[in-house]
């Protein structure tokens, strides 16, 4: 099927054109007609499928279609885990719409920049609210934000929303919202506590899933390198040497291991940078921008690049350390092979993550092979576990007894 068959507006398709967009995704060919013909989404679908423009495109299309005169009101209000997905998905509310008769005024609302000069955005008016949920609360709190006139909300990469406490915060937004609105959840997987949120939400939304209970990204290969920790580092230096890999995004446990990686891997002569969430806005745009451009080769950084990090050319996905939940595995690889591109994943374990890594086989539908690069074997043995002696029933203290005895300190 093609953009045009999906009864977007000649505006919308030059802006697709212009974009460099050929042909819809298949969660676009799913999701587009439905939002236009106002029904309620509840989408799964892998990272680099296009989630975005799915709801972005028949969103602006309905928008334009009763814009009203007068000073912009808010009518659609998408959230997001991540500073850098907000930004993302303002761009591409932006840039479709740029063919428009009218433009659609967008704001993004995320911490690190000033939220003085988000209100005095949307004071000035506005179409599309794009927000991460912590700074949204902050914005709302001000009682200066119009949200009666809402028409669209969309969740985006929910699942991730509920990690960083998502749940909570929810309530507060839901009592700002029309009742009355169209409702979009996209999200590439769909824990149990998903079912909860969005009976919060939406009531009969349509369920859409793209990829037949397979989470991973079929483009991509995926393989698994055996090496003792201290060996991870010159492991990735000769790989990088040997493989010639071009674009390469580095998971790491921690922000103080990411810094201190990056730094290394810069003495050694490699245009590497970290990434993490303590870096001040303006530096992580610097980074992410230098990153896409190829002025960095090396990219070291924290979860926080595996939602919404959208380069098309990132040659291949490390995982120096494994990330802690599966579900985190499969945002992570999806960095890579993006758009129908093959990309190449690699994941570092040694003997104490051989159990985990067999759960993040099992949940994400995958049995690799176990490599060792000569040079770099893994040495030693699968430490034993020391189990502790069982816990005698009733002879642990009980909550109030330890109360009581933390009391009885703070007076003596």
């Amino acid at each position: 099927m093609s953009f045009t068959a999906l009864g977007l507006s000649p505006q919308i398709l030059r802006a697709l054109d212009e974009s460099g967009y050929k042909e819809p995704t298949p969660i676009q060919n799913e999701v587009v007609p439905l939002v236009l013909s106002h029904r309620d989404v509840m989408a799964r679908a892998q990272t680099g499928s296009g989630k975005s423009a799915s709801f972005v495109l028949p969103i602006l299309q309905l928008w334009s279609q009763n814009v009203g005169e007068g000073k912009s009101k808010i009518k659609a209000l998408v959230l997001t885990p991540t500073r850098e997905l907000t930004l993302q998905v303002a761009q591409t509310f932006e840039s479709m719409g740029a063919f428009l008769p009218q433009k659609p005024k967008v704001v993004s609302i995320i911490g690190g920049e000033s939220i003085g000069d988000q209100l005095f955005a949307i004071q000035k008016g506005c179409d599309v609210v794009v927000a991460t949920s912590g700074r949204l609360i902050d914005v709302l709190n001000k009682k200066q934000m119009n949200l009666a006139h809402l028409q669209f909300f969309v969740l985006d990469e929910a699942d991730k929303m509920l990690d960083l406490g998502f749940a909570e915060e929810l309530e507060l937004i839901l009592k700002e919202i029309p009742s009355k609105r169209q409702n979009l959840l996209f999200s590439a997987t769909y824990p149990p506590k998903m079912q909860m949120i969005a009976s919060r939400i939406t009531q009969n939304p349509i369920q859409v899933t793209i990829e037949a209970d397979v989470p991973t990204v079929g483009t991509i290969h995926q393989r698994v390198i055996q090496v003792n920790h201290a060996n991870r580092g010159p492991l990735l230096r000769h790989l990088l040497e040997y493989e010639k890999w071009e674009q390469v995004l580095v998971f790491m446990a921690n922000k103080r291991a990411t810094d201190n990686i990056a730094a290394k891997f810069k003495k050694y002569g490699f245009l590497a940078e970290s990434f993490h969430g303590d870096l001040v806005q303006e530096d992580r745009n610097y980074t992410l921008d230098a990153f896409k451009a190829k002025k960095i080769r090396i990219l070291f950084a924290t979860d926080i690049a595996a939602r919404g990090l959208d380069v098309d050319d990132i040659t291949c996905v490390i995982n120096f350390d494994l990330p802690r939940s599966p579900a985190d595995y499969i945002h992570r690889i999806g960095r890579t092979g993006r758009a129908g591109k093959s990309g190449l994943a690699v994941s570092f374990i040694d003997h104490e993550d051989f159990d985990h890594f067999k759960l993040i086989e099992k949940r994400s539908h995958i049995k690799l092979v176990r490599e060792q690069i000569e040079g770099f074997e893994l040495n030693g043995n699968t430490p034993v576990k020391v189990k502790g002696p069982e816990p005698v029933k009733g002879k642990g203290k009980s909550k109030k007894d330890k109360l009581r005895e933390q009391a009885a300190q703070a007076k003596s």
